[in-house]
């Protein structure tokens, strides 16, 4: 079994135009508010196919425009402020996920709608915009 585990703080949309207004196309952005959002693995796990050793990641993205894909990074910097990105260096995993369009999320959140014997679909959500990553246990 491998655990995984998400802390973040939840930013709200209170009525504000999100991806592409306050959320800027092409930057760096924390899908978080406050603490950088964390994510852990117990073990080695792979992300849409991309192999990530066991350990806790600051979670950050580059969004884009559909039909353009996002950019997720997965990085070692971890227990900073959400908008101190650590820096490439830093990055242990960039994969490129595309979005989806889904019901409308007022508060941003993380959740696992599949979950399986060796694997977990993860989605960020905020707004209308869905970001999913395939998780597969490799041990």
């Amino acid at each position: 079994m491998t655990d995984i585990a998400i802390s973040y703080n939840r930013p709200v949309a209170r009525g504000r135009e999100l991806f592409g207004s306050l959320v800027r196309w092409g930057h760096i952005w924390h899908p978080g508010a406050d603490s950088a959002t964390t994510i852990s693995f117990s073990k080695d796990v792979t992300i849409d196919g991309h192999a990530l050793a066991a350990g806790r990641y600051s979670l950050w993205t580059i969004p884009d425009a559909p039909p353009k894909p996002w950019t997720v990074i997965f990085n070692r910097g971890v227990g900073g402020w959400h908008t101190n990105y650590p820096g490439e260096s830093q990055d242990a995993l960039r994969i490129s996920v595309s979005s989806e369009t889904g019901p409308h999320m007022e508060t941003l959140t993380y959740y696992f709608p599949v979950v399986d014997a060796d694997s977990a679909v993860l989605r960020l959500q905020w707004g209308t915009v869905i970001v999913p990553m395939k998780i597969k246990a490799t041990q």
